[in-house]
This record gives structure tokens, C-alpha cells and sequence, in this order.
């Protein structure tokens, strides 16, 4: 049975893991702001020398999204924990995509993701190897029907996602990212590789088999499906993406089988 945390907050069972995987965005803050209640937590846990990993699908690299998160107010020693998606794609790109012609999909804020090779970005799509999804350009990020029309005839070619989720909260905005765009490529037949949760790879890269692992999200279909293909323990935070399917405690069990998954616990907010 899931158990529902609101009263007695984290501190009822932070004793019972090792590693913490925290999700950023719905959880530490809502694109605009840092949720308080939920930096108290990350000090009691590094208070008590608990190991905690802030793991994000952001498609930029760690550093970048150190300095989003200073501008927030985020303090030094907590932002030194963040780990993204674009950082495990970097990583993949280097070591076998290191000289292919690539066509870029999303905004010019990620530039930061591919500086390093900018020289083999392709601005013509015919002339690409590979297709780099960080996001959704600026003039089409409300129009999917764009991206279906834009891939359809390059099916042939491998896209590198560095987000899976399909959209994020902004305060009270809601806004599609770059698995919406790689949802559409693979409907057309197309193959994605993935690189953020739910997917392995992210969190091999610094998981331990033989710690106790507690991963705390707000997304079903990314940060508790993460949990469930490792057999992982997971808290699901309600007041995030999902905070319009979800009205009270009644609702809960229909959402999770809604997305085929399960947790061991929820709050509605994250607290100590």
C-alpha cells in the first residue's frame, strides 16, 4: 500500500536510504522559483551526510544548469549535486558522434549543449547524419504538427533526445518539450535514442547496486517509471505535473494504474 507522507514528511524515512535521486523542476522549484520547503529538506539530508543526487531532464550540461540555479538563489553546496540529462547525452556524443554532421531541434538557449562541436551542426536538415532534439525552436513551440511534417521524409536518421519528458510546468504555464518531439519522430517510424529518465542510462552512470535508493519525482511516466524499471523505492509528489489529474488521495490508485506504475509513497509537496 502506498503511504502518504504529508504529515510526517521525509524525515519518517530518510533513515532507511542511502541515495536520494531528487528531481529538479516540480520538486526543487517551478521554473521561476525555488520550493523553501524543499531546500530544507536537501540540508537535513546533507546534515546527515545522506548522498543526494538533484537528476534532471534538462538538455544542457551540469554547468549550465548550475548557473540557472544560482540565479534562484540556490546555494553552492546543493547546486554541486546536480546531474542532467544533457550531460549523459554530451558524454554519448562525444564518444560516437564526435565528427557527424548533426541538425539541431530546439531553442538557441541550448547551444551550451553542443558548443564543444559546434563546427559539425549542419543549418540544412538533407545534409545532417543525425538529428540532435534538446527542445522545440522558439517559432514552433506550441505547433507538433510542424515537427510530423518537418521529419516525415527523414525517418532514415537516428535522433539523439536529451529530454524525454513531453512537458514541464513554468509557474502555471504548461510547455511541450523534447520527447513531445521525439514521441512524433518514432510514431513516424523513426528511432530515438534516449538519454533522462525513465531511462537506465542516466542513472547508471552513478548508482551503486548495493546502496538503499529512494528516487523523488513529480513525473509519472519519467521519474517513478525510472524507479520502477530499476526496482527502486520512489516518493511521487503530487503538486507537480500531474496536479490536475490529481485532487486528493482517492485519486491516486486510478492515476497510477492510468500509467502503469507504482509507488511506495507520496506528498503532496516535498518536506521534511
Amino acid at each position: 500500500m502506498t503511504k502518504n507522507l504529508d504529515n510526517e514528511g521525509l524525515q519518517a524515512i530518510a533513515e532507511n536510504y542511502e541515495l536520494f535521486y531528487i528531481d529538479l523542476w516540480g520538486v526543487v522549484h517551478n521554473g521561476i522559483k525555488l520550493h523553501e520547503k524543499a531546500i530544507f529538506v536537501l540540508k537535513e539530508l546533507s546534515k546527515l551526510n545522506k548522498k543526494f543526487i538533484l537528476l534532471t531532464n534538462a538538455p544542457r550540461p551540469n554547468e549550465a544548469v548550475k548557473i540557472f540555479l544560482k540565479k534562484m538563489g540556490m546555494d553552492n553546496e546543493l547546486r554541486d549535486h546536480v546531474f542532467t540529462s544533457g550531460e549523459a547525452s554530451l558524454n554519448y556524443l562525444k564518444q560516437f558522434h564526435n565528427h557527424d554532421k548533426f541538425f539541431h531541434i530546439g531553442p538557441p538557449r541550448d547551444f551550451d549543449l553542443f558548443k564543444d562541436f559546434k563546427n559539425n551542426q549542419s543549418i540544412d536538415l538533407n545534409d545532417s547524419q543525425y538529428l540532435l532534439c534538446s527542445g522545440l525552436f522558439d517559432e514552433h513551440d506550441e505547433d507538433l504538427k510542424y515537427y510530423k511534417d518537418l521529419l516525415e521524409k527523414h525517418i532514415n536518421k537516428k535522433m539523439v533526445c536529451t529530454n524525454p519528458d513531453l512537458i514541464v510546468d513554468r509557474g502555471n504555464v504548461k510547455e511541450y518539450c523534447a520527447g513531445a518531439v521525439a514521441e512524433i519522430f518514432e510514431s513516424l517510424g523513426g528511432k530515438v535514442v534516449y538519454f533522462g529518465k525513465p531511462h537506465e542510462e542516466v542513472y547508471n552512470i552513478c548508482l551503486k547496486k548495493d546502496e538503499k535508493t529512494l528516487v523523488i519525482g513529480d513525473n509519472l511516466k519519467t521519474d517513478i517509471k525510472g524507479a520502477n524499471n530499476l526496482n527502486l523505492d520512489s516518493l511521487f509528489i503530487t503538486s507537480g505535473v500531474h496536479r490536475a489529474e490529481y485532487k486528493d488521495e482517492n485519486e491516486l490508485e486510478s492515476l497510477l494504474i492510468k500509467y502503469k506504475v507504482n509507488t511506495k509513497y507520496f506528498q503532496k509537496n516535498l518536506t521534511w
